[in-house]
């Protein structure tokens, strides 16, 4: 289907965003109002560079509180109409959105309502264009889509349709199905945006908080699928008032809006793109190496040095199927002066499927500079710049990167770590829900629930994205800290490992001299407090500076390293299926890291 989007989605200039918006491959676009106002391009101008572009100029918005007035607030709208007639003729626009109105001097009648907007139609077509009346969630009178119909059919012109917009609808909690008993030639346009689950105002929820489908909790997939049943032809069109995006960089904001569009045609069954290929695993985590310390904390974690890359400064670090990569060659030139997660590897079972849905999904594919010898990789760009490499490790049927190491004789003795359990990863703020849609998207994560955890100089926000059974978990974080908090949460990433006995982990981390994070004996006070445990097992996790944490399935045991540059480890105990990732414990970590850092 085409694919358009209200200029008012992205920042900067109407020039940036046309150019935005056609770079990134969408067929047409909503001019709003407002943008064409500020802006020095007269309204032929505009036309030409939208068609220069590739562009359809699919609709100008919004005209504001025209129906059900008295006669002389008519007349000053059919004026202002007028007006705005004479300017869509120069853009060579041929929709016009017509909001329900929020007017007070508007009347509750609505067949004066019908009848006022059957002269506007009728006004408007003589022009050769076409009134797309929408139901805004807050109209003072008309503010469900039903009841929108219902004045349309009454007014009965051939120039007057419907605009359905799935935020106007959802966020009133209306019942879309009813959507399928308006005939889909009279759904003159589709205006698309999901939001987070909020209890709010609905005009400041609409004005601040919409986002692009997929990123938030309504169902769009459910709403769109109404309306495809009704034959609707025209464009999917996004329409999103975010005050992040208006903040964010222009042509990536426009990328993520185009994905959002083209996983929305999957999830409705309209799109022939390449099945998700879900990883199944973690194949490595690889860090800059930055200031050296990483070597000593990973022997006392218990790893063992096993390889050195061929060609490159690049050691492989080993513990059951842990795998770490330390890369020595990510130093300044490279945006890694300290110790800092800079790439990830996922087990897939089809890797170059893997790569050929992300570039269907427009995740920037990576060039890969290797040696002859070197085993193929391809890796993808995440939001927060993380490289996603697709492997299939020690596979007969697929060359496996770890032939690029040349072995080494193993020095650690393990500590009972098995596997990486979960990488939390840092997003820019401004890149937290496009991250979200992309893990989902691209990578077929399942998205749980968004949390917001106590920082001592903010909020820490946190999405979790994982495959079914848990083999693969991320934790999308980003925090919104005060400025002269010094080094916070907001710069560290993690990685979680899991250990099959925590305690005999945790003693050997003290007796190497890399003793867990400390936490503060009211924690345990706490603690005890709350849960009826073992006094044995409070008195070890006081003792080892052990966290705990329980849900439905079972417990949960972890605790964490110190930072060294931007990176710590978190070792994890899963008891009884335990799924959650210790979020209680989250502000009791944070304030210790903060007072370890001052």
């Amino acid at each position: 289907m085409r694919k358009s989007i209200a200029t008012v989605c992205l920042s900067g200039t109407l020039e940036e965003k046309l150019t935005a918006i056609a770079a990134a491959g969408f067929d047409g676009v909503e001019i709003f109002e407002n943008d064409l106002l500020a802006s020095p391009l007269s309204p032929e101008r505009v036309r030409d560079r939208t068609a220069e572009l590739g562009l359809s100029l699919d609709l100008f918005q919004p005209f504001r509180d025209f129906e059900a007035v008295p006669g002389d607030l008519l007349a000053r709208n059919l004026r202002r109409a007028e007006k705005k007639f004479a300017v869509m003729e120069r853009l060579g626009a041929d929709l016009l959105l017509v909001c329900s109105s929020v007017s007070p001097a508007a009347l509750g009648d609505d067949a004066l309502a019908a009848e006022q907007l059957r002269l506007l139609a009728e006004r408007a077509a003589a022009h050769g264009i076409r009134i797309a009346y929408e139901a805004l969630a807050w109209g003072r009178h008309v503010n469900t889509y039903d009841h929108a119909w219902r004045i349309v059919r009454q007014a009965g012109h051939p120039a007057l349709g419907i605009c359905l917009d799935s935020f106007h609808i959802l966020s009133r909690g209306s019942d879309p199905k009813g959507i399928e008993e308006i005939p889909g030639e009279k759904i003159f346009f589709l205006q698309l945006a999901d939001a987070p689950l909020m209890a709010m105002d609905v005009l400041q929820w609409s004005r601040h908080y919409r986002c692009f489908p997929g990123q938030g909790g309504l169902d769009v997939t459910g709403l769109l699928e109404h309306v495809l049943r009704t034959g609707y032809d025209g464009p999917l069109s996004l329409e999103v008032f975010n005050d992040v995006f208006r903040q964010g960089d222009t042509a990536r904001t426009a990328v993520d809006a185009l994905r959002s569009l083209i996983a929305l045609e999957e999830a409705a069954d309209r799109t022939d793109l390449p099945a998700p290929v879900v990883p199944t695993g973690f194949a490595f985590a690889e860090l800059a190496a930055g200031g050296g310390e990483l070597p000593a904390l990973l022997t006392a974690l218990g790893f063992a040095r096993t390889g050195r890359h061929h060609s490159k400064p690049v050691e492989l670090w080993e513990q059951g199927e842990a795998r770490i990569v330390l890369n020595s060659g990510l130093d300044a030139t490279t945006g890694h002066p300290e110790a800092a997660l800079a790439a990830i590897g996922l087990e897939t079972p089809d890797p170059a499927a893997s790569t050929g849905r992300a570039r269907a999904l427009l995740a920037p594919v990576l060039p890969r500079h290797r040696a002859v010898a070197d085993a193929p990789l391809d890796a993808v760009a995440a939001p927060d710049s993380t490289e996603l490499f697709f492997c299939r490790t020690e596979h007969p049927d697929h060359p496996s990167w770890t032939g690029d190491f040349t072995p080494r004789a193993r020095a650690a003795s393990p500590a009972g770590i098995t596997h990486i359990d979960h990488v939390a990863l840092t997003q820019p703020r401004h890149h937290f829900d496009e991250a979200s849609l992309f893990y989902r998207a691209v990578l077929g994560l399942r998205p749980h629930d968004s949390l917001e955890l106590a920082d001592p100089y903010g909020l820490l926000r946190s999405r979790a994205v994982s495959n079914a059974d848990g083999s693969v978990r991320l934790a999308l974080n980003v925090a919104q800290i005060r400025p002269d908090s010094g080094p916070s949460g907001s710069l560290r990433q993690h990685i979680a490992l899991h250990s099959r006995d925590i305690v005999a982990t945790a003693r050997r981390l003290r007796e190497l001299g890399a003793p867990p994070l400390p936490i503060p004996g009211n924690y345990y006070d706490d603690l005890e407090a709350r849960h009826e445990l073992d006094p044995g097992l409070h008195r070890t996790l006081r003792e080892l500076g052990l966290l705990y944490d329980q849900d439905d399935g079972g417990s949960f045991l972890h605790l964490y390293t110190a930072t060294v540059g931007r990176v710590f480890f978190e070792v994890v105990q899963r008891i009884d299926g335990y799924q959650g990732y210790g979020a209680a414990n989250a502000p009791v970590r944070l304030a210790a890291q903060h007072a370890r850092t001052r």
